[in-house]
Formats: structure tokens, sequence, C-alpha cells
């Protein structure tokens, strides 16, 4: 006898194929959404290390800036103090200089000559006064030029006052001259 198969085999083959795609399909759609969730957790995860990196960064450049606010508040202040100690250093150094001064002027002033004003700017000091003649005029000049403490004497102007203001000096003059000790006279001619 022959064999006669009434079965459904071919529909039998056809679910089972479709079975096996339809398990095949959920498997590989499984396994992406699976992917896709350990790819989304590991650049998640990169993402908060980068941002873990970009705070510690910021927080050290916070830090920096700071720092080099600081120095340069300490490098103003450093400078402040400099300033501070030449002015004390200029004022140790002129401090006799007012004595010397109204020595030398005592010193070098001729027979002659009276000093009727005399005011300092700086170091430039002006000489006002009147005198009998000239010639003592220059001879003041002479005797700045060899005083320690005075320098550069500049005649301004010498005039004839009228012969009622004063008969027995005649001439005024105006006398420019550089105060300055020794040591700094020194310093600028070298």
């Amino acid at each position: 006898m022959a064999r006669i198969n009434l079965l459904p085999w071919r529909e039998n083959l056809r679910q089972e194929r479709q079975r096996n795609f339809m398990v095949a399909l959920g498997a590989t759609v499984a396994l992406v959404v699976v992917l896709v969730l350990i790819g989304n957790h590991l650049v998640n995860r990169q993402i908060a290390g980068q941002d873990e990196r970009n705070n510690y960064l910021q927080s050290e450049i916070r830090q920096l800036d700071r720092d080099i606010q600081r120095i340069e508040e300490l490098e103003e202040t450093r400078e402040h103090m400099l300033a501070r100690k030449d002015v004390i250093e200029r004022l140790q150094e002129n401090r006799s200089m007012t004595v010397h001064l109204f020595n030398y002027l005592a010193q070098t002033v001729p027979e002659g000559i009276r000093l009727t004003s005399i005011r300092q700017a700086g170091e430039e000091l002006t000489i006002l006064g009147t005198t009998q003649s000239e010639t003592r005029v220059s001879e003041y000049m002479r005797n700045i030029e060899g005083a320690e403490w005075l320098h550069d004497p500049n005649l301004r102007i010498v005039e004839v006052l009228g012969q009622r203001e004063q008969p027995d000096q005649p001439f005024r003059f105006e006398l420019r001259a550089r105060v300055a000790s020794p040591a700094a006279a020194n310093d600028e001619e070298s």
C-alpha cells in the first residue's frame, strides 16, 4: 500500500518557519535593544566622566585665577612698599640738607650782598637779593660752584634799582641753583 500523508505538513512547515523567524526576529530586536541600552549607558558614562573632568578643570582654573589675582595684589603692594622705601631713603638722604643748605648759604654770600628771599621747589633754589655791584654777584656764583651742596648756579636777572629805594645797594639780582647732596651730584656727573 502506498503511504499517504494526510497531515498538512506543508502548512506545519510554514508555521514552524514562521515561528522560528519570529523567535529570531524577537531575539534580534531584544539584542538590538540591549545593545542600544549598553551603548547609551557607555556614552552617558563617558559624558559624565568628561563633565567631572571639566568641572575639575574649571575649579582649578578658578583657583589659579584667584592665585593670579592675589599675586597681582602682592605685586601692587610690593610696588607701593618700594615707592615708600624710596621716599624714606630720599628723606633720609636729605634729612640734613636744610642744615647744610643754610650753612653753605652763609658761607658763600660775599660781603656787599644781602639776600632778601630764598625759595626752594624740589631741587631748584631761587635766591633773590640786592648787591653793591655786579661783580659781587659773579663772586657769589663762583662761591656757589665751589660749595658741596649747591650746584649749577644760573643768573636770571641783574637790574638797577632806583637810588631812593636802597642807595647803598643799587642792584637787584635773581639767581637759581640746584640743591643736591655731594653723592647725588657725583652720581649725576658719572
